[in-house]
């Protein structure tokens, strides 16, 4: 089976704001994020990609747009399977307003029984996310034999659900994964299992550093996501 590789959106403006963008629409990649966006393809230069596939979120077909213009053949896909979880009536809300909510300790202790309001489960997020991969697997692998490798860019509560099922990992587990925006994650898929193979990797160590030193890395550039869900709703 193929090798997916996973992409994070690149920073936004709701990143920086400290908003739950979810799928509210107009929220694009900041002046950093337009800045990891363009060093991707030198990034991912070694690797005959087969195919590109987005959410289709803005923040994240911009992601992948100098991709797309270094690699003017590659057939690119928009999958909304794979856009960010629905947070309902929390989209656009601040995160230091939402640690306050009841339902926040849910979501973080126990996200296998949350669900936004006016909006969905983490459960159902994982499993459309997860169906949506095996889908494309098995597009790619008919398309292209079961060594292709394929991009797909997405957000990270829909990336540390895809690698806690790869890991065979509870969904009440996902919490303790972690993926910086534009980090990329690659899984290689297999009749029997998959494999991870990288886990949000950024090529850059910054982001490891006290955040009191590491401001304006990329560590500061996940908090306003981070900090309350996960890249979306999820992280410590």
């Amino acid at each position: 089976m193929p090798t997916l590789i996973l992409v994070r959106h690149g920073r936004s403006t709701a990143n920086t704001a400290g908003v739950l963008a979810g799928r509210t629409p107009g929220v694009s990649l900041d002046e950093r994020g337009a800045e990891q966006a363009a060093a991707l393809p030198g990034r991912l230069a070694a690797l005959p990609l087969v195919a590109a596939v987005s959410s289709p979120l803005e923040r994240c077909r911009e992601t992948l747009q100098p991709l797309l213009e270094a690699r003017p053949g590659l057939p690119f896909h928009t999958e909304d399977r794979i856009s960010e979880c629905d947070y309902g009536d929390w989209s656009g809300r601040k995160l230091a307003e939402l640690a306050d909510e009841p339902l926040m300790s849910v979501v973080q202790q126990h996200p296998s029984a949350a669900a936004f309001p006016g909006g969905e489960s983490m459960r159902a997020m994982q499993a459309r996310a997860v169906d949506a991969v095996r889908d494309w697997n098995a597009r790619i692998a008919a398309e292209h034999g079961d060594d292709a490798t394929y991009v797909m860019c997405s957000h990270g509560d829909i990336i540390k659900s895809l690698v806690a099922d790869a890991l065979g990992m509870h969904l009440d587990l996902f919490q303790r994964v972690h993926a910086d925006p534009c980090s990329v994650t690659a899984i290689r898929y297999t009749r029997l299992r998959p494999f991870l193979l990288r886990l949000g990797d950024t090529g850059d160590f910054a982001s490891l550093a006290p955040r009191e030193q590491a401001v304006g890395a990329d560590a500061a550039s996940g908090d306003a996501t981070d900090a309350a869900v996960g890249g979306g709703a999820g992280a410590p």
